[in-house]
């Protein structure tokens, strides 16, 4: 009998899926995360005075390198050519901190869930970096999967009740 995780085998060993039975579709994925951090941390970053240089700009970046090397990361998750990446690092006076979203698309035979998580984390894992002799504090998270377009699938949204 087969195993319902598809990460095993029948036999119970571990393997990478499969997927070149299924069929080349446009993917996207959407996740979100935020960094919670004093105010007077905050008014660092929106000053650009921080020490390691423009903290948004630089988490940004960071993210789609994130998105783009995801299967290194994760042991059993397929490199994809990804067509799209879009990190975007901003202001939330309420949390205080900064929030992060990524969207990443492609297309081909497995889904981008992983590399819109792995963008959000590594954005958030640098704005900790880059602000972490200001305010050791920091908070990372959540970090969720907001969207996920195209596949067998289908679509899923986050409820937001």
């Amino acid at each position: 009998m087969a195993s319902p995780l598809t990460h095993f085998d029948k036999d119970g060993r571990v393997n990478m899926v499969d997927v070149s039975a299924k069929d080349r579709t446009e993917r996207v994925a959407i996740a979100k995360g935020c960094v919670r951090m004093k105010r007077e941390t905050l008014a660092l970053v929106q000053s650009g005075e921080a020490k390691k240089g423009d903290v948004m700009t630089i988490a940004e970046i960071a993210g789609i390198m994130g998105a783009k090397r995801t299967s290194d990361l994760i042991p059993l998750c397929h490199p994809l050519p990804i067509s799209g990446a879009k990190v975007e690092v901003s202001i939330d006076e309420a949390l205080p901190g900064l929030n992060v979203i990524a969207s990443v698309k492609t297309t081909g035979q497995t889904g981008v869930e992983m590399e819109a998580l792995c963008a959000v984390t590594t954005a958030c894992l640098t704005i900790y970096d880059m602000l972490k002799a200001t305010d050791k504090a920091m908070q990372i998270g959540p970090i969720d999967l907001l969207e996920k377009r195209g596949g067998k699938s289908g679509h899923y949204r986050k409820d937001n009740g």
